[in-house]
């Protein structure tokens, strides 16, 4: 199941800086000075993508994150304005979980979930963020766990079709048993 995207011309995304770092390289001139930039860019309609950028401007870094962050959209797997079942997840040392809520209920998250779930098109949900509050690993736990999300319904389907294969496969084994024992 590939969850890649091909953006379309008139698709309106919306980019948000989820964190700048000012990086110092010591070399024999003295201090070297750069930027990286965490984006996040979403449709608020199920697509997202999260992306990295460096350079020695903060404008670039974040013109090179937004245009990483659009190659590495991806569908999320919506039920009404929210997910369609809990999931957590681990990037490093950052653990995420997301959990479906009621109608009315809003984005309850802190400022690195909340960007990647707003921009993801999710109206209600709750979501804890555990152990390392490093907002790269915050960001990339929330989107791998966007990411695993899928659809219930399409999911029972196939185990539908599963079991109805293995079903008629164990039959015909009976089958050419009882006919090699017949013999």
């Amino acid at each position: 199941m590939d969850q890649r995207f091909r953006e379309p011309e008139d698709a309106v995304l919306t980019e948000r800086v989820v964190r700048i770092s000012r990086v110092a390289k010591v070399v024999k001139g003295g201090r070297h000075l750069s930027f990286n930039a965490v984006v996040v860019v979403g449709d608020g309609e199920s697509q997202v993508g999260i992306g990295m950028g460096k350079a020695d401007a903060v404008p670039d870094a974040v013109r090179k994150g937004g245009a990483a962050a659009r190659k590495n959209m991806i569908t999320v797997s919506l039920k009404d304005n929210t997910i369609p079942y809990e999931i957590t997840s681990k990037y490093g040392g950052a653990v995420v979980m997301l959990k479906p809520a009621s109608p009315g209920t809003g984005v309850i998250a802190g400022g690195s979930v909340r960007a990647v779930v707003e921009l993801a098109g999710v109206k209600d949900v709750l979501t804890k963020s555990r152990r390392s509050t490093n907002p790269v690993n915050v960001v990339k736990a929330t989107f791998k766990a966007l990411s695993l999300l899928q659809d219930p319904e399409k999911v029972l389907a196939k185990r539908k079709q599963l079991v109805e294969w293995a079903q008629t496969t164990g039959r015909q084994q009976i089958e050419r048993r009882a006919a090699r024992t017949q013999t």
